[in-house]
């Protein structure tokens, strides 16, 4: 099983899919990164598909978690590494060509926004590649 989990409630159950609400727990309000790293609000909405939706209804105290560690990597990787890079290789790019500090840092600032926008519209690739799981907690 994998070691990113977290324990939900069950909103609402569909055909092929179980709405979980997250919430954060008092490990995130002691946490020093918690401005940073994604977890800042107080409760998250995940959708998990699953084939046994009629063991679950609404109110079902759940866990859910991420079929593989190597999903939570992947997440990383594109929503903060290669970001980071466009953000470099734009502002190096700009003043290797011998643009002024403003342009420059402008420059990369949209290169970033397009870079999340592209992600945001090629989002349901990443739901069929980073999957959930569910289980009843005991």
């Amino acid at each position: 099983m994998s070691n990113i989990q977290h324990e939900a409630i069950v909103e609402r159950v569909e055909a092929d899919k179980v709405i979980v609400r997250v919430e954060k727990r008092g490990a995130c309000a002691g946490c020093h990164a918690k401005g940073i790293c994604g977890e800042s609000g107080t409760e998250r909405i995940i959708e998990v598909r699953t084939p046994y939706t009629s063991e679950y209804k609404a109110g079902d105290r759940v866990v859910v978690a991420l079929l593989s560690p190597s999903m939570g990597i992947i997440s990383v990787v594109w929503s903060y590494v290669i970001p980071l890079v466009v953000l470099l290789a734009t502002l190096l790019g700009c003043k290797g060509i011998g643009l002024e500090d403003g342009p420059s840092a402008l420059a990369s600032i949209v290169a970033v926004a397009i870079y999340y926008v592209v992600l945001y519209l090629i989002r349901k690739i990443f739901e069929r590649k980073i999957e959930f799981t569910i289980f009843k907690e005991f």
